[in-house]
C-alpha cells in the first residue's frame, strides 16, 4: 500500500439490534491492501439517495431519534415499533455499512497494468459501503471520470443516471412511446427531463404541488400536472393523450395515484375507441413502481379495463438483465453528458459526523424536493 495511506479509516455503520434499537455510529476499519487487480479509492463524495436512506434507518421511528457519543464519534439511537421488527429479520444485529455509489481519487493501487493506470485518478464507483473514508475495489468496477471532473460531480453518475436510462431502455423494450414519472421535480425526475428533450421522448411528469411544477417548467417540461390541484384527472388524462403515454414509472408506491394513472391510460385510449368494449380498451397499460415515498397499501380503482399491470421495478434488476454492451453503452452515455444531462445539484455537503447529526437526519427524512446531501467522508470536523 501507498506509505501516505493510513492504515485505518472511519466507516458509517448502521445497527439495528433484536431488542428494536437502531444504532447508527462511526466504525474505525482497516485501510485495504489492495490485491493485483484492485485499487484503494480515498472517498471524496456520496450521495445520500433514498435507498441509502433506507438501509440507514431501517423502519426505525426518528422521531424517538436521540444523540450521544462525541463530536468526532457520535452515535444515533432510535426505536424501531415492534410490528414493523419482522420486516427487519434479515439484518438483525448485523454492522452493516451504508452507501450506494461515490466518487474520490485513487491513492493505492495493484500490481496489475490496469490498476497502476489508474493511481492518482478521480474515479466513480458503486457497490456499497461509500461512506467510508477508504474503498478498495477491482479495477474493472470504477469508472475514470474525465480530466477535469470533481468527485461531486461524478459522486451521483451510477444510481440515477442508469436508473433514468433503465426507464427509457424498458419504455423501449416493452414497445411503448411515451412515459409518466411521479414525483418528477426530483434530482432523478430532472434528469429523465432532459433526456427525454433530449431525445424526443415524451414524458407528462406529475409533481406534489405548484412550486414543483415550476422547476421543472423552467428547465424546459413539456407536460407537467399537478395531483394537487382539483382538475388533476383532467389535466393527466389530456397530457396522456397527447403523450401516447401507457408506461408509468412511480416513487410514490402506496395510494391512489398508480390507479389513478391507469384510469387515464384507459380514458385517453377509449376517446379514440371505434367500437366500444365491455372489457376496457385492448392497449397494454403498465404501472412500475420503484420508490415507496408512500409506505402505505397500493389502491387500485380497477377502472382501467382488463389490459393492464402493475409491478415493481428495481435498477439492480434491470442491470442485471441487460448485455454487458448494452451496460457499457448506457454508462458511456452517463459520462458523456455528465456535466449537462446527468448534472446533480446538492443543498448540503457534510462530514460522516455532520451526516448523523439528528437535524440532518430529520431532513433526510423529510425527502424534501431540492433538498439532497453529499457526505465528504474525508472532510474535516
Amino acid at each position: 500500500m501507498n506509505s501516505n495511506v493510513p492504515k485505518t479509516g472511519l466507516q458509517l455503520r448502521s445497527l439495528i439490534t433484536k431488542n428494536g434499537e437502531l444504532e447508527i455510529s462511526l466504525v474505525e476499519v482497516p485501510t485495504p491492501e489492495p490485491a493485483a487487480d484492485e485499487v484503494v479509492v480515498r472517498v471524496e463524495a456520496t450521495p445520500l439517495n433514498p435507498s441509502d436512506i433506507g438501509l440507514l434507518t431501517g423502519a426505525a421511528d426518528m422521531a424517538t431519534a436521540k444523540a450521544s457519543g462525541t463530536r468526532e464519534s457520535p452515535v444515533i439511537t432510535a426505536k424501531v415499533p415492534q410490528a414493523a421488527m419482522g420486516a427487519m429479520a434479515g439484518r438483525l444485529d448485523q454492522s452493516m455499512p451504508v452507501g450506494n455509489e461515490g466518487a474520490g481519487v485513487v491513492v493505492s493501487t495493484g500490481s496489475s497494468e490496469a490498476a497502476g493506470a489508474l493511481m492518482g485518478k478521480t474515479v466513480a464507483m458503486s457497490g456499497g459501503a461509500m461512506y467510508a473514508q477508504y474503498r478498495c475495489l477491482k479495477a474493472r468496477d470504477v469508472l475514470a471520470l474525465p480530466e477535469g471532473t470533481t468527485a461531486a460531480e461524478g459522486a451521483s453518475c451510477f444510481i440515477n443516471p442508469l436508473t433514468a436510462l433503465g426507464m427509457i431502455e424498458t419504455m423501449r423494450g416493452e414497445g411503448h412511446k411515451a412515459l409518466v414519472h411521479t414525483a418528477a421535480a426530483s434530482n432523478l425526475g430532472q434528469m429523465l427531463n432532459r433526456i427525454c428533450l433530449k431525445d424526443g421522448i415524451g414524458l407528462v411528469n406529475i409533481v406534489r404541488s405548484p412550486q414543483q411544477a415550476d422547476i421543472l417548467r423552467k428547465i424546459g417540461a413539456k407536460h407537467v400536472v399537478d395531483s394537487s390541484a382539483p382538475s388533476f384527472q383532467d389535466d393527466l388524462t389530456g397530457a396522456i393523450e397527447e403523450t401516447g403515454a401507457t408506461l408509468a414509472f412511480d416513487a410514490i408506491g402506496g395510494g391512489k395515484l398508480a390507479g389513478q394513472i391507469l384510469t387515464c391510460m384507459e380514458i385517453a385510449a377509449n376517446r379514440n375507441a371505434k367500437v366500444y368494449s365491455r372489457y376496457g380498451s385492448s392497449v397494454h397499460k403498465q404501472v412500475y413502481i420503484y420508490g415507496s415515498l408512500d409506505p402505505g397499501p397500493v389502491e387500485l380503482n380497477r377502472a382501467f379495463g382488463m389490459a393492464w399491470g402493475v409491478g415493481g421495478w428495481l435498477l439492480f434488476h434491470f442491470m442485471q438483465k441487460i448485455s454487458p454492451a448494452d451496460s457499457a453503452r448506457l454508462r458511456q452515455r452517463v459520462v458523456a453528458e455528465l456535466k449537462t444531462t446527468f448534472a446533480s445539484h446538492y443543498t448540503q455537503v457534510v462530514s460522516l459526523q455532520e451526516a448523523l447529526q439528528l437535524a440532518n437526519l430529520a431532513a433526510y427524512g423529510r425527502r424534501s424536493t431540492g433538498e439532497k446531501f453529499l457526505i465528504n467522508p474525508n472532510k474535516a470536523v
